[in-house]
């Protein structure tokens, strides 16, 4: 009878709960905060000859790295409007706020032992930090247009470059906004979301450049096929990766009330081997490009001639997104990250796992409750997370790698750390709207 009630949902049951569930409202609302972040992709800055700044990005003469910007702006960046920014400001604040968080005792304390009030601090932090961030991006990126001249307003020059500063500042802050009210009111994190909706835009611009490069050239078709294909497999493996989980068997103590035996039923807690998602890889890359924001401030400066060379080697092989440099500090980054998440995730601490256990009367096949257990645990997380972090960090170079030695560049920006921020988002957008239904489906349940 139980089994006959827990059968998979029908359609009719599945229009039902869509239609009761209060997902249709959340899908709705997410689509329309993502349609109004695309909208403000392409209103224009004032004063601005965006031509100018685009043919840059098309001839490669800016670097690889403002095409990576353009990117994950969705064309924003490309087209000076008043998103240019995007979401990095928002993604930027939260990596630092979040190491410090966990570095520093004061804020650790918020984030730990104050609860809701504590995180809420934590939150206002961050997007205090936010407005900074992007009004110091504000101004290099202004600096940047006017050196190339694109900056055409004829008098008032300095109140053009000051109101276009806090525009572009507003509208970072503004996306960091709808970001938050996707996350509190609508399905998915509203930061990777808006993420996600930018590399999707871009595909289109990446493709036709890619089809301009290969036509009538036979040997570069063949390399075009051999790198989809290795794209594809990328996203099989980005794919396995998200879902892998390592299941530690729990046996649960039984239990006598009365006439009745409760408990006795093995259980197992399941530890991804990918605990971070996406979020190691879009903060690696925040990290990344942070210090390379700095030093193109100072790229602008009249320098002495050595600074200026340093400036420039950092510039255009260290932090060069397609520099082997750069791959490893990328690689190095990942798996630091990917061991960070696992240490702040709370489903993830050994010795709060060990204790729980031990508090129900659970234990693990072999271990002792209590100390024992929490060695056990630490020692299984720190085998599944250096798996994951390293599979994670390899997975996303696979692409980098395989376009350097195709030579097919404009697919370059629809590489690994595109795909799997596409693919991770894509997964946990489904997931999401996967457990509201079935929490809908069990409510329905348990009323009968």
């Amino acid at each position: 009878m139980v089994n006959a009630k827990m059968r998979p949902p029908s359609v009719d049951e599945l229009a039902s709960m869509w239609q009761v569930s209060g997902l249709k409202d959340k899908l709705i609302f997410t689509f329309l905060i993502i349609a109004l972040f695309r909208m403000g992709s392409h209103i224009p800055l004032f004063g601005i000859d965006s031509e100018v700044f685009r043919q840059i990005i098309e001839s490669g003469q800016g670097g690889n790295i403002i095409g990576f910007l353009d990117l994950f702006s969705g064309g924003a960046l490309g087209r000076v409007s008043i998103f240019a920014l995007g979401i990095g400001p928002y993604i930027t604040a939260s990596i630092i706020m979040q190491l410090l968080a966990a570095a520093v005792p004061a804020l650790e304390k918020l984030q730990k032992e104050e609860g809701d009030e504590g995180r809420r601090k934590l939150s206002q932090y961050t997007r205090n930090f936010t407005a900074i961030l992007a009004l110091f991006q504000s101004f290099v990126l202004m600096t940047y247009l006017t050196r190339i001249n694109a900056l055409q307003v004829d008098g008032m020059i300095s109140l053009t470059f000051a109101g276009s500063v806090l525009t572009l500042a507003a509208g970072a802050v503004f996306i960091m906004w709808l970001a938050e009210l996707i996350t509190e009111r609508g399905i998915g994190n509203g930061g990777s979301l808006l993420i996600f909706c930018g590399i999707i835009a871009g595909i289109p611009f990446y493709a036709e450049r890619t089809g301009q490069l290969v036509a009538g050239q036979a040997t570069m078709q063949l390399a075009l096929v051999l790198l989809l294909i290795i794209f594809l497999a990328t996203i099989v493996l980005i794919v396995i990766m998200q879902e892998a989980m390592r299941k530690v068997i729990i046996v649960n103590a039984k239990r006598q009330v009365g006439n009745k035996v409760y408990g006795g039923v093995n259980t197992h807690i399941p530890f991804k081997l990918n605990p971070g998602g996406v979020m190691p890889i879009i903060f690696a890359v925040a990290i990344l490009l942070f210090p390379t924001t700095i030093l193109s401030v100072a790229g602008q400066a009249n320098l002495p001639g050595l600074l200026s060379d340093v400036i420039k080697f950092l510039t255009d092989t260290v932090l060069n997104p397609g520099g082997y440099i750069y791959y490893a500090l990328y690689f190095l980054l990942i798996v630091a990250l990917t061991f960070f998440y696992a240490s702040i995730m709370p489903n993830m601490q050994p010795k709060e796992i060990a204790q729980n256990l031990k508090k129900y009367g659970s234990s693990i096949p072999g271990i002792k409750p209590g100390k024992p257990t929490a060695d056990a645990l630490e020692k299984i997380l720190s085998r599944v997370t250096f798996i994951g972090a390293v599979g994670l960090g390899i997975i996303a170079l696979i692409p980098g790698i395989a376009t350097s030695i195709t030579k097919i560049t404009p697919l370059q920006g629809i590489g690994a750390t595109a795909l799997i921020i596409m693919v991770g988002v894509a997964l946990d957008f489904i997931n999401q709207i996967k457990t509201h239904l079935l929490a809908r489906q069990y409510e329905g349940f348990l009323k009968q």
